[in-house]
């Protein structure tokens, strides 16, 4: 999805350089379809993230409270994936938001 993501955002980019737009409403559609799909992965990985997030403070927290070393060893395999997810989430934010501002700067021209 990130790849995606990126390769449309370079399209919409060399669309808006050289502005050459055959059927702007066509275009425009097609923009408000995939920000759609975006908006569903971001959703997605926006609620893993957060169980992921809320997984590894619980483990701590029970790790700590029971001082058990198992559970702080799961504390950190959880930390090990949630700090990806963190990164990737981010990536997939503000890649919706740059098709939100593409979908705009298309719809100005002329």
């Amino acid at each position: 999805m990130k790849e995606d993501l990126s390769t449309y955002n370079k399209k919409l980019d060399e669309i808006i350089k050289n502005k050459t737009i055959k059927n702007k409403e066509i275009l425009l559609k097609e923009i408000l379809i995939k920000i759609k799909f975006f908006q569903h992965e971001r959703l997605i990985h926006l609620i893993v993230t957060v169980f992921v997030g809320i997984s590894a403070i619980l483990f701590l927290g029970f790790g700590l409270l029971l001082n058990n070393l198992g559970i702080i060893l799961l504390f950190i395999l959880t930390l090990l994936l949630f700090i990806p997810y963190i990164f990737h989430y981010y990536y997939l934010e503000n890649g919706t938001q740059s098709l939100y501002n593409k979908y705009f700067e298309i719809s100005n021209l002329k």
